[in-house]
């Protein structure tokens, strides 16, 4: 079924999912009183989300969380030598937190990745390293040791969104998640058809994500309060990129609408 199609299809059974809803008293649907309605055909409940509402199907969707490590979000690391703000990224940390929480208590994966190389730099473009003439470059010394090299305190996942020890972190040398990594084989061991993304930056390393995952298949949505950028501009615009032409690359909603969907599950 296409997204357009899809589109139709949720037009015309919302009004039966409604009626569904509406038949229950006061107080017993949480559904009910969240800002969705459950389907009474179909896989979970709708998130109102943009362009249209997202069919959140609880067998097969995860939350990725993109690049949440010390050397984007705290002085010292990669973002701040790139001349950064990292300050900026810190709204998104207590709503992933939350989200991570609540998949966490429906025993929904999380997928946590990191942008980083290995100590010999082996996997590391020297377009890459040489790009933008920094002081301190890929592989460099700096106060949380070298300079997004996996094993450096620097390049590990902040202690408030640690990983559990059976959730899958993934090492990425790219910008995207897909690129030079098992993220493709292990989401389809786990039959997982959807994601849910969080993460930093917007415009760079989720988007990319975002759209390696619509080529491959993947249902998408940004949860618009779980991800920032150094540039709140460059967020703007890349979830209405997003969200354009019905949809090209997913959906966009907010963590509230997101939560409450999970929320509302057995």
């Amino acid at each position: 079924m296409s997204r357009f199609d899809r589109r139709e299809f949720l037009g015309s059974t919302a009004a039966a999912a409604g009626m569904a809803v509406g038949a229950l008293g006061a107080g017993e649907s949480r559904a009910a009183r969240a800002e969705f309605i459950t389907l009474a055909v179909g896989k979970g409940p709708l998130i109102s989300a943009r362009p249209y509402d997202f069919v959140l199907d609880p067998g097969h969707v995860a939350l990725v969380c993109i690049d949440m490590q010390a050397d984007f979000s705290k002085p010292g690391g990669f973002g701040a030598s790139l001349g950064n703000d990292v300050s900026l990224i810190a709204p998104c940390i207590p709503v992933i937190a939350k989200l991570q929480r609540a998949f966490r208590e429906h025993r929904l994966p999380v997928i946590h990745t990191k942008e980083c190389h290995r100590p010999d730099l082996s996997d590391l473009p020297t377009s890459k390293r040489e790009r933008g003439h920094l002081k301190l470059k890929i592989g460099d010394k700096g106060p949380m040791g070298r300079i997004l090299i996996d094993g450096e305190i620097g390049s590990d996942i902040i202690p408030e969104l640690k990983p559990f020890p059976d959730e899958y972190l993934l090492n990425k040398p790219g910008k995207g998640a897909f690129y030079a990594t098992g993220l493709h084989e292990y989401l389809k061991r786990r039959a997982i058809t959807q994601l849910i993304f969080t993460g930093a930056t917007t415009e760079v390393c989720v988007q990319t994500t975002m759209r390696e995952a619509n080529d491959r298949g993947y249902d998408c949505l940004l949860v618009e309060d779980g991800t920032e950028s150094y540039f709140p501009e460059f967020k703007k615009a890349a979830i209405e990129m997003i969200v354009a032409q019905g949809g090209i690359v997913g959906w966009a909603s907010t963590s509230e609408k997101v939560l409450a969907a999970i929320d509302a599950l057995p």
